[in-house]
């Protein structure tokens, strides 16, 4: 018998084991090769969602990837916990903000991460907002969050900005609830517990979130900014977010 499978390659153990057998050809096509029979709008939104990321590897260009070693969270358990939606009433509602020191061309983003908290004590990702953008136009997108998703409260590190943190949120809106926490710890042992919850099957994403989740499965226990050229801002946004919620 011969079979034809066609499927976008996740790293799952059955596919991988199949691609190892002798038997088994292997071929391979892009996005970008399909572009002629697909509608410009759905190609431009799946590009901007995906390219340039590792998930995009995947996603656009047909390659396994596998999970890397030593990571906090692998794609595979992020797809176990994906829901389609969080529950309607939700508990607890945060938008999380890791703020960039300086706003030019090079600098980091900043991580702006929305979560919810249900009743029976599991966390849903809601949003991933994260920009490159003067203080202005993070807190206005942070503000704009925190209205669009009725939060409780923005929770923002004050480690490089101090009060000028909040106080840059209060310029665009005073009446917002400001929470401002400090980190003490390392960004590594600070995202161990809350990599824990993923390993309890406590949090799932809403949807999915290339960027956010290209991070985190890249986020490894000897994560060193600078030899990977850049700062996990979506990540510790994300570890802001479920330290205070949960």
């Amino acid at each position: 018998p011969r079979t034809l499978i066609t499927t976008t390659p996740r790293p799952v153990r059955l596919l991988i084991d199949l691609m190892k057998r002798d038997r088994t050809h292997v071929t391979n096509g892009t996005t970008y090769d399909n572009m002629s029979n697909l509608a410009r709008s759905f190609f431009e939104d799946v590009i901007s969602d995906y390219e340039g990321t590792r998930l995009g590897r995947q996603e656009l260009m047909g390659e396994l990837l596998l999970d890397r070693p030593g990571a906090l969270w692998s794609l595979k358990q992020l797809d176990m916990l994906r829901t389609d939606q969080a529950p309607e009433s939700l508990s607890r509602v945060a938008v999380a903000v890791d703020p960039a020191v300086t706003a030019n061309e090079g600098s980091d983003e900043t991580g702006i991460v929305v979560g919810g908290k249900a009743t029976d004590g599991h966390g849903y990702v809601l949003g991933d907002y994260t920009l490159r953008g003067s203080p202005n136009e993070w807190a206005t997108k942070a503000v704009q969050a925190y209205y669009e998703h009725e939060a409780d409260c923005i929770v923002v590190e004050v480690n490089n900005g101090g009060d000028m943190v909040a106080n840059t949120i209060h310029s665009i809106d005073n009446s917002v609830k400001v929470v401002s926490v400090r980190a003490t710890r390392g960004k590594v042992v600070r995202a161990e517990p809350v990599a824990a919850l993923y390993e309890q099957n406590r949090v799932h994403h809403v949807g999915t979130f290339s960027k956010l989740e290209d991070q985190m499965v890249n986020f490894t226990q000897d994560f060193d900014a600078k030899k990977e050229g850049y700062s996990p801002d979506r990540v510790d946004a994300l570890v802001w977010l479920w330290t205070h919620l949960m």
